[in-house]
């Protein structure tokens, strides 16, 4: 193995220089600098995958966007494929642990969960439909391909992070640097407020999107308060305040309706997963019956609106309520919408071969038809069963934190769905999918953290000139690893024993 290693590095370095050679004599100086930047990634992931894990971590929201230009015609006119930094590093991250999986066997590909079927399942519900609408001229080959691999991009964040975390430092490491990306894209949200503007996350190119750093916090807000909920440890506590007081703010200056949406059932799922929700309930109940007193005039304003915009002719009347003219268009494309549905209900006109749908459901039924949406919606519950399978497997406060605040969170994405395409946003999904990873490990992390203590707990075996006989209670205090997800540390375990 240390020849086969030896002999990677070499033919990696060979590689990495003729690359390099090419690039400073064909590229501009720019172009060197990124591949080098590049290689250099690629090298640290594959020597460290936490240390890559970070980095994607921090590009999350933290990366700049690259357009590159409209794709196709027709549909998917006006379908211009928006690029970020960290989608560059995903691949280039993606890369390295592919290669480090290859050298190194034991590592695995894939951990097996419960959510690997399904993701399976939605892939292909989502491949086939846009092969054959490619076929048929419904889909541009182009636009296709990006949008689909853009699909699938956390997918690999989700395994990525299952196959690589085996304790709770690395847990918590996570945890932190997910949080501080959190609050500084929360500042820097803040800084806005004084223009006047809808608030937006850094680096969102010259509109913004106000909807998508909204559902952002939610999730993130909702994750820092199911931790605060359960931890005892002073510090992290007021660190989670500090955090929460940072996203508050920002949630509402967006004034983004989906964001709103999302926030409610979000901020009652906590209290109902409370443990004195007899009360906390109540009080939910009490701060949204008082919130027009204190919630801004921005804030109250632009709810109102959905009803209270002045006289047009395209507005959508109910009853005696206007809708503004933003949903009464979103409500008519979803009228269309599936109404054209029934030239292929099966499997819809494949990925980006219908026009654009700012929402998840309608977007997913349209683009992959009712078997699409059937494989979507049994991705969405297998998720909240692994949630469950793990909430009964887990005691550590922190990690209990984590699953609560995750089911709020949860919640308020199925929520902000209805008016976006939250399920396909790079920027929450990113976040969302290395959560999702965590919690599939986290009853391995208990075993492990369970294992070590009794480890140290072991009995001192008798000693004596003569042969030793151990009792089989005496090797009751090294147990193997559980089956299922602890399995994944059997062989590192084992090692160290």
């Amino acid at each position: 193995m240390p020849l086969l290693r030896l002999i990677v590095f070499i033919v990696v370095c060979l590689i990495a220089t003729l690359l390099i050679g090419f690039t400073a004599a064909v590229y501009p100086p720019f172009v060197l600098l990124g591949a080098v930047t590049a290689i250099a990634i690629f090298t640290l992931t594959f020597l460290n995958t936490e240390v890559g894990l970070y980095i994607l971590i921090f590009s999350m929201l933290l990366s700049p966007e690259i357009g590159i230009g409209q794709l196709g015609e027709g549909a998917t006119a006006g379908r211009g494929v928006t690029l970020r930094l960290d989608d560059f590093l995903l691949v280039i991250i993606g890369f390295s642990w592919f290669a480090k999986t290859a050298v190194r066997k034991e590592l695995g590909l894939f951990l097996k969960t419960e959510l690997n079927r399904p993701i399976f399942l939605y892939m292909i519900a989502c491949l086939v439909p846009t092969g054959i609408g490619i076929l048929a001229g419904r889909v541009d080959p182009k636009a296709g391909f990006f949008f689909v691999l853009k699909y699938f991009e956390y997918f690999i964040v989700f395994f990525m992070v299952a196959n690589h975390v085996e304790t709770e430092a690395q847990l918590r490491r996570i945890l932190f640097c997910l949080f501080l990306t959190c609050f500084v894209t929360s500042i820097f949200g803040m800084s806005q407020i004084p223009l006047g503007e809808r608030l937006s996350a850094p680096f969102e190119g010259e509109r913004g999107e106000p909807n998508t750093f909204g559902g952002y916090l939610v999730l993130n807000g909702a994750l820092a308060a199911g931790i605060l909920s359960s931890v005892k440890d002073r510090r992290v506590r007021w660190a989670l305040i500090g955090l929460i007081l940072a996203i508050v703010p920002t949630l509402l200056y967006t004034q983004s309706r989906s964001s709103y949406l999302a926030a409610l059932p979000a901020f009652f799922m906590l209290g109902g997963l409370a443990e004195n929700r007899k009360i906390v309930l109540p009080l939910m109940v009490a701060v949204i019956i008082l919130s027009p007193f204190f919630l801004p005039s921005a804030v109250k304003e632009r709810i109102a609106f959905t009803v209270s915009q002045p006289f047009k002719a395209e507005q959508i009347q109910v009853g005696d309520i206007r809708l503004d003219t933003s949903l009464s268009a979103r409500l008519r494309s979803w009228h269309q919408g599936l109404r054209d549905l029934t030239a292929h209900p099966l499997i819809g006109y494949g990925v980006t071969g219908y026009r654009f749908m700012d929402a998840q459901y309608i977007r997913v039924l349209l683009e992959t038809g009712v078997l699409g949406l059937a494989a979507f919606g049994y991705l969405l519950f297998s998720v909240f069963r692994l949630v469950r399978t793990t909430w009964k497997q887990v005691t550590n406060p922190l990690q209990k934190g984590l699953l609560k605040g995750f089911v709020a969170g949860y919640v308020g994405m199925l929520f902000h769905a209805v008016g976006a395409n939250t399920f396909i946003i790079l920027r929450i999904m990113e976040p969302f999918w290395f959560v999702v990873g965590l919690i599939a490990v986290l009853p391995a992390l208990e075993n492990v953290d369970r294992t070590d203590s009794e480890t140290d707990a072991r009995p001192n075996l008798p000693s004596s000139s003569g042969p030793t006989s151990i009792r089989k209670e005496d090797l009751s205090v090294f147990p193997l690893p559980a089956k299922g997800y602890a399995s994944k540390f059997a062989h590192g375990r084992l090692r160290y024993w």
